[in-house]
């Protein structure tokens, strides 16, 4: 199943408090569960003004549909086409 990144633009993301942050979790969750097991949600990176997510899902068309029931923002979506880490080096 393919992988993707997606880039969401939300000013002061940096500044979310704990009770945000687990009030947009739930929301993502929540609907995940209505579109079923074909999506995944793998993690989040919070910077400064973006949230970076990690998400397994069939294509690009599923992970835009989250956003928008969601009512995120998916600025830019990337599908993964290989990782690397130190090990890569060997």
């Amino acid at each position: 199943m393919p992988k993707f990144v997606i880039e969401r633009e939300i000013p002061e993301a940096g500044k979310l408090s704990p009770e945000q942050l687990r009030g947009i979790s739930q929301t993502s969750c929540g609907v995940l569960k209505s579109l079923g097991p074909q999506i995944q949600w793998l993690q989040s990176y919070v910077t400064d003004d973006k949230i970076y997510c990690v998400y397994i899902a069939p294509d690009e068309e599923t992970v835009l549909k989250h956003a928008q029931q969601g009512g995120f923002p998916a600025n830019r979506i990337s599908q993964v086409r290989s990782t690397i880490d130190p090990t890569t080096a060997e």
